[in-house]
């Protein structure tokens, strides 16, 4: 056995061996005998090698060349184009095929001659054994397809019809369908581009039982934020998946579509537990609000007028403060909600405590009563968890802690901590809230004892109210 061949024989790739001695002699040719076979065959082995993907998650913008198999998802319309004006061949024309494999889905474009003939011949369920050249393209990654043959003995374990789920997606997908629940709308925003031209771009989030996705719907689709609501649920149709931030995100264009659904669509908040954030962190935060103070205004440095407002969140492990800025800090919260504080950056706080900011990328999520309780946390182990809040419509009270508690109309003395300063005030000694009815000058953070007259979970001092 040759040279040739020996090297051939170790080759895992898709190529044929007299395609690859015919490289070989090419190589020699272009090294002008600075090679032997052996040598060339070792290089050619090596360029092969590296255009082998092992799926279509793998693919990026920039690759010389890939080779993958993928099953055919959609089949597209042909169109025709005007070349340009020193282009003297005949009009254009395109395919755009959806393949898909275990790892993700791409979309591949032929042209031409190889265009008509794949409108002809391909059919959804198709497996191609595919050669070509990935670009940035319009909705995601592309690939320019340079040969493509059906591969029937191969087979490829993806769903062909309808909306995939919101952990099915990968980057570089396009033309991908989702259904879920509406979790939070952003108003429309404007921007400049390079070309001078403005923009206008709107997110919503989106969840369904397996996770979350932001949307993001650039141009004439932005709008349709305006037409969906929290709590609805809808199907994004013709979506394609990018990267932001290290995160998954669906982008929409001119042929997108959000669609109403009426099936119910459950949504499971996958939460990070308090007691392990970090600064630094990007995180969702899911848990009951403990206090809740009023909206701030401040002076920012370009003039114009800013707004915040800080509420205390507890979820089974621990609470934190969170700062909710701009018009999220109008969200109607207050102590007892359950909510979901969606992509907030932890940050070094007041007191060096860790603080969670909730910014223009955030989203504010109200969830029904019960839905933060899906922690890795034992209730009875954790006092001051969620149980704290009993069936979650407000802070646990001291009449409601059974027979350890004062009666009712019972003069006590209550020792705790002010988690709301002003009207209504909050104490929480980490067993029970309390709300106490007196005008009082507190901070938030103090320790104080007070005596009084214990009437329906609410501590009234003599003489006030």
């Amino acid at each position: 056995m040759g040279a040739i061949e020996d090297v051939y024989e170790d080759l895992d790739a898709d190529v044929s061996e007299d395609e690859f001695r015919a490289a070989v002699e090419e190589k020699v040719e272009q090294m002008g005998g600075l090679a032997d076979e052996e040598t060339a065959a070792m290089l050619v082995a090596h360029e092969v090698a590296d255009r082998e993907v092992s799926g279509i998650a793998d693919i990026e913008p920039g690759m010389e060349e890939v080779k993958f198999l993928a099953k055919v998802v959609s089949v597209g319309d042909l169109r025709t184009f005007e070349r340009d004006e020193e282009d003297d061949r005949d009009e254009g024309r395109v395919l755009n095929v959806d393949v898909a494999d275990e790892t993700g889905q791409v979309r591949i474009t032929f042209w031409d001659e190889q265009a008509e003939g794949a409108a002809e011949e391909l059919e959804t369920g198709t497996v191609l054994r595919i050669a070509g050249r990935p670009r940035d393209g319009y909705s995601g990654v592309e690939v320019s397809v340079d040969r493509a043959e059906p591969e029937p003995d191969a087979d490829i374990d993806v769903a062909l019809d309808g909306p995939r789920s919101i952990d099915d997606l990968s980057l570089g997908m396009s033309g991908v369908t989702v259904r879920g629940r509406v979790l939070g709308v952003d108003d429309v925003r404007e921007f400049d581009r390079d070309d001078g031209s403005t923009g206008r771009v709107a997110n919503l989030l989106l969840g369904d039982d397996t996770g979350r996705v932001r949307v993001t719907l650039w141009d004439d689709v932005a709008d349709l934020v305006t037409e969906v609501d929290p709590g609805d649920g809808v199907e994004v149709v013709d979506g394609y998946v990018r990267e932001r931030d290290g995160a998954l995100e669906l982008h929409c264009n001119d042929r997108s579509a959000i669609d109403p659904v009426e099936d119910t669509v459950d949504y499971e908040p996958n939460a990070t537990p308090i007691d392990t954030v970090e600064i630094g962190d990007t995180v969702d935060l899911a848990g009951v609000i403990r206090s809740a103070d009023p909206v701030r205004t401040f002076d920012r440095d370009d003039g114009s007028e800013g707004r915040v407002r800080n509420v205390t969140v507890q979820d089974q492990t621990d609470t934190i403060r969170v700062a909710l800025w701009g018009a999220k800090a109008d969200a109607e919260l207050g102590p007892g909600d359950e909510v979901l504080f969606a992509d907030v950056e932890i940050q070094d706080g007041w007191q060096d405590d860790l603080e969670a900011s909730a910014g223009w990328q955030s989203t504010v999520v109200p969830l029904a009563d019960g839905e933060t309780a899906a922690t890795d946390v034992d209730d009875e182990e954790d006092p001051t968890g969620l149980d704290a809040f009993a069936d979650g419509d407000g802070p646990t009270t001291a009449a409601d802690d059974g027979e350890d508690a004062p009666a009712t109309g019972e003069a006590v003395e209550f020792t705790g901590v002010v988690v709301q300063a002003g009207d209504p005030i909050i104490l929480d000694d980490g067993q029970r809230t309390v709300t106490v009815q007196a005008d009082l000058d507190v901070q938030r953070g103090e320790t104080v004892t007070l005596e009084g007259t214990l009437e329906a979970g609410r501590l009234r001092i003599d003489g006030n109210g």
